[in-house]
């Protein structure tokens, strides 16, 4: 049933071919959604609107000259949460809070709907696996099927971990395999092996009133999922990455989050490499056995660094990039009052061979526009553009902060190059909105906003214009490929 090969990025000559892959599960399967032009473009300037630190109205559009908005398929629930994006061949896979939606994205400039599937169960972050798709249940439902409802962790029968679906019909995805985990799923990476995908779920927060979560939980879950037996997934290990016990937190580090286990993980598979963003540590491990991972180093940011969110490592893997996602996402924090160095980016050199492999600090970086007091904004889900040529670029997400494309390839002096973003969802109250998830594929930009829907841009820059040329049949952004430059 799934594919056996590994992640291929090629050169690009004249077209392009994307495979195909998918998922979906159980319940509806809705009509196309027409894409929507960008109500604000080419009407306005960013500069202008943007002088003496002038917010946007509400809801308007401003960007860079280097980026071309091109569509926007509406989000079906204006209530509910757009997260995560996955992608193979021509098509999209994006979570929700109320299940995911597979879109057609072979023509950029008019992206539609396949099917819609019901399946809540916050936050649904997703990665796709040949026909497999993977789903992460980190909310208490009453049952794993896609009909359950909320139900407080404490009672036994509760369940929360990862959903599995078969999605070789696109139009008919069926959900064939649940995976309790411990504490649930909040994310999960994928590891490509030979016969079997191992998936490490990543979750936090035990407690003692929880019977399917109790301290300590200083690890993660690993599944292995056989590829021609898919429903005989199972957990086969939880490796301890914190023998410690982690960071304390407050009040030994006031402000900053204990470690409890993970929030995020990338693997390298290329390079047997991973870099976990755990709460209140980051760390370097190596995956050379994928049932056993192993700690090389671990760095803590006691003074800026609130809650290690995520990671992405640059092409030549000599660096990490790790997000702090102060606030925990619903917060305004990229205001003047919380200034430069809190929800920022760290940027870090990976220094040394082999298991003397260090994190070496080099710097901050957080987008130069302060956003309003109404305005979740922080680091958040960004990935590589594959530019080759030693430089290093990618494009993140920051909530109502919109997106950015930002350089570091001095790694002690970043800088933005493009950006795109909304104004506040609402300019009078603290509102959830935004860019959850902005990844670089196949020569576009997807973001899913989290009330907007599904984005697509084109960034047209000579810093980037190399990347058009590398084309993929997939991309799992925390399962990272080797571009080959």
């Amino acid at each position: 049933m799934t594919s056996t090969h590994h992640t291929r990025v090629r050169r690009r000559r004249l077209g392009a071919v994307a495979a195909a892959a998918g998922l979906l599960a159980t319940l509806l399967a809705a009509g196309t959604a027409a894409a929507t032009p960008d109500p604000g473009d080419a009407q306005r300037s960013p500069a202008a609107r943007l002088a003496a630190g002038e917010t946007p109205g509400q809801d308007e559009i401003v960007h860079s000259a280097n980026i071309k908005h091109l569509a926007n398929i509406p989000s079906t629930n204006p209530d509910g949460i757009e997260t995560d994006i996955a992608f193979q061949g021509k098509y999209a896979y994006a979570g929700s809070y109320d299940g995911f939606s597979i879109y057609d994205i072979g023509n950029p400039k008019a992206p539609k709907t396949v099917t819609q599937v019901l399946c809540p169960g916050g936050q649904n972050d997703i990665s796709v696996s040949g026909d497999l798709l993977f789903l992460s249940t980190d909310s208490s439902r009453s049952d794993d099927s896609c009909s359950s409802v909320s139900q407080p962790a404490t009672e036994k029968s509760s369940w929360e971990g990862i959903k599995i679906f078969d999605i070789s019909d696109k139009k008919n995805p069926k959900y064939i395999k649940s995976v309790e985990t411990a504490c649930g799923s909040h994310t999960h990476t994928l590891v490509p092996g030979g016969r079997d995908i191992y998936v490490y779920v990543s979750s936090y927060s035990p407690n003692d009133a929880f019977p399917d979560c109790k301290p300590p939980h200083d690890g993660i879950s690993v599944i292995k999922v056989p590829k021609k037996a898919p429903t005989q997934a199972a957990v086969v290990g939880f490796p301890v990455l914190f023998p410690d016990g982690g960071n304390p937190g407050a009040p030994t580090n006031p402000g900053v989050s204990r470690t409890t286990g993970c929030h995020d993980i990338t693997v390298l598979p290329s390079k047997n490499l991973a870099a976990g963003a755990c709460m209140g540590d980051g760390i370097l491990f190596d995956i050379s056995k994928p049932e056993q991972p192993r700690v090389i180093d671990r760095v803590q940011d006691n003074v800026n660094f609130a809650f290690w969110h995520s990671a992405t490592f640059n092409e030549r893997a000599n660096k990490v990039v790790f997000t702090d996602e102060l606030g925990g996402g619903v917060g305004a924090t990229c205001n003047e009052a919380t200034g430069p160095n809190r929800g920022a980016d760290g940027i870090y050199d990976i220094t040394g061979r082999g298991d003397a492999r260090k994190l070496a600090f080099r710097s901050y970086f957080k987008i130069p526009r302060h956003q309003a007091n109404t305005e979740n904004c922080v680091a958040h889900n960004g990935s590589l553009i594959p530019v080759g040529g030693g430089r290093d670029i990618m494009v993140q997400a920051w909530y109502q902060g919109g997106l950015s494309v930002w350089d570091f390839t001095d790694s002690a002096k970043p800088k933005e190059i493009a950006f795109f973003e909304r104004g506040p969802v609402d300019p009078n109250a603290l509102a959830l909105g935004g860019s959850w998830s902005a990844y670089y594929y196949n020569g576009h930009i997807y973001s899913n906003d989290i009330v907007k829907g599904l984005d697509v841009l084109r960034i047209d820059d000579w810093r980037t214009e190399s990347a058009k040329w590398v084309w993929m049949d997939r991309l799992n952004v925390q399962t990272q490929p080797d571009y080959r430059w």
